[in-house]
């Protein structure tokens, strides 16, 4: 088979775990994830400060952990506060613990 993937090969865990993995794929966003998970919400503009990242770049990152369901934000203008979507949070760890054990 060249350059096909048998797609019911693969678990939904394995596929979500994946997921996960893929969106902790960058320092910024495990410091995202660190600085997130070490308080109970963070607003957008105090990340910025906190990161060496321009407001646009961490924007994206953000929307990458959203996506990926790590994250939760709430609009409350003139900033988006997010927060660690825990329950997402802890089913990647469960997840990726297992594939690095």
């Amino acid at each position: 088979m060249s350059g096909s993937i048998k797609t019911d090969y693969f678990t939904s865990e394995q596929e979500l775990a994946a997921r996960f993995a893929k969106a902790m794929g960058h320092p910024v966003r495990i410091a995202i994830l660190e600085l997130l998970n070490s308080q109970a919400c963070c607003y957008h503009g105090d990340m910025a400060d906190e990161l060496p990242v321009a407001k646009s770049t961490l924007s994206q990152h953000l929307n990458e952990l959203k996506e990926a369901g790590l994250i939760q934000g709430e609009i409350t203008p003139p900033s988006t506060k997010y927060c660690i979507n825990r329950e997402n949070f802890n089913l990647a760890k469960t997840l990726l613990n297992k594939v690095l054990n």
